[in-house]
C-alpha cells in the first residue's frame, strides 16, 4: 500500500460504545468498497475523546474510487447517517501518510 489515510476523530466520550459500533461496521464496509482497513482505535488511557481510523490505498486515485464507492454503498450511507444523527463525531481530520519501509509490524525481539 502506497498511502494511508489517517483519520483523527474527536468523539463524544459519553458515546464511546456507540462509536465502537460505528467503527465495527466499517470493518465490513471498507474492504468491500476497496480500502485496506488497518484498524480503528478507541481512546483507552489518557485523552478520552480522540479515536483513530487507518485505511491504506495503492494511490490517491484508489482513494478517490473508494470514496465514490462509499457514496453508493447502502450500509456505508446508513453508518454515516447513524453517526450524524447520534452526534458521535464532533470533529474529523484526514491526513495522508506514506510508510517508511521496514517499520510496520515489527514484533519485539525475544530474549533468550
Amino acid at each position: 500500500m502506497a498511502i494511508t489515510c489517517v483519520i483523527r476523530y474527536q468523539i463524544d466520550p459519553f458515546q464511546k460504545e456507540e462509536f465502537r459500533k460505528y467503527a465495527e461496521n466499517w470493518g465490513r464496509i471498507i474492504p468491500r468498497c476497496g480500502g485496506h482497513l488497518i484498524g480503528y482505535f478507541l481512546p483507552h488511557e489518557g485523552t478520552n475523546d480522540i479515536a483513530w481510523g487507518l485505511i491504506a490505498f495503492d494511490s490517491l486515485a484508489s482513494y478517490e474510487r473508494y470514496r465514490a464507492s462509499l457514496k453508493t454503498d447502502a450500509e456505508a450511507c446508513e453508518n454515516f447517517a447513524m453517526a450524524q444523527s447520534k452526534r458521535l463525531i464532533l470533529r474529523e481530520e484526514r491526513n495522508f501518510v506514506e510508510l517508511v519501509d521496514g517499520t510496520l509490524g515489527i514484533l519485539p525481539a525475544q530474549k533468550a
